[in-house]
């Protein structure tokens, strides 16, 4: 497939999914959900028509957007200046019409910066020098596009939902898994933290790319916050990922 017409097929596995958990319903604790793939998409779609190419050596994986991360960018563990000044997006975002009142949305403009984007986009950035390059070799993907608030602002991830919730979200973020990985053909699948490695072998199996996992850069994790990057590169040399 030409770079053209990858991203055309890519953008179209982005909207269908957006239009469908769009419709889903979620009850308490839930408060608000955000969904950066309708007021963050221009930021979104230039990520997709700049960067998903097919032939790559491997899916990076990650579970859902960050408060501080793609809900203001609309990129996978967005963090706003590496956002800007790394990948070179910079769109404008629309303010959500539920938004709420201690997770406002701010775009470009927010001033947190997100620790789990900053430790991946910095590591690539550190590791690889451009992002053009970076791209040639790996693309970075969320499962789910919705993020989760609950009424104190807290942030309520994916499988902390009720199983018949999270039996309607994930079906459809699988069902786009599959078509993204056709469409991207990696050689490898890799779940960034075990969520994302436990729907990766769900989807596919044996039947797919070579799967694996990198630990994930939320500062959370204590192993997270004792050296990520030498971490995960340790992890993808043994996966025979070798890095500049």
């Amino acid at each position: 497939m030409t770079v053209t017409s990858v991203a055309k097929a890519v953008r179209s596995i982005s909207r269908e999914l957006s239009g469908t958990v769009s419709a889903l319903s979620f009850g308490p604790p839930v408060h608000t959900v955000y969904n950066p793939l309708v007021h963050a998409r221009r930021s979104h779609e230039a990520y997709l028509d700049r960067y998903a190419r097919s032939g790559t050596e491997a899916l990076l994986l990650g579970m859902n957007p960050g408060p501080w991360g793609m809900v203001q960018t609309g990129v996978p563990f967005g963090e706003v200046e590496l956002t800007r000044d790394f990948l070179g997006i910079e769109e404008t975002v629309d303010v959500p019409a539920n938004e709420h009142p201690r997770r406002p949305v701010m775009g470009f403009n927010c001033p947190r910066r997100e620790v789990s984007g900053r430790r991946l986009w910095g590591w690539a950035e550190e590791r690889f020098g451009s992002a053009d390059a970076f791209f040639d070799r790996f693309f970075v993907w969320n499962h789910c596009p919705l993020a989760f608030l609950e009424e104190s602002g807290r942030n309520r991830t994916p499988d902390k939902l009720p199983a018949s919730e999270r039996d309607a979200l994930l079906e459809p973020c699988d069902e786009a898994l599959a078509r993204l990985v056709e469409v991207l053909e990696p050689r490898r699948l890799i779940g960034v933290g075990g969520f994302a490695l436990k729907r990766a072998t769900a989807v596919f199996g044996t039947d797919g790319p070579e799967l694996g996992s990198i630990l994930h850069p939320s500062p959370a994790s204590p192993a997270a916050n004792r050296g990520w990057a030498p971490q995960i590169e340790k992890q993808l040399h043994d996966m025979g990922i070798e890095l500049p």
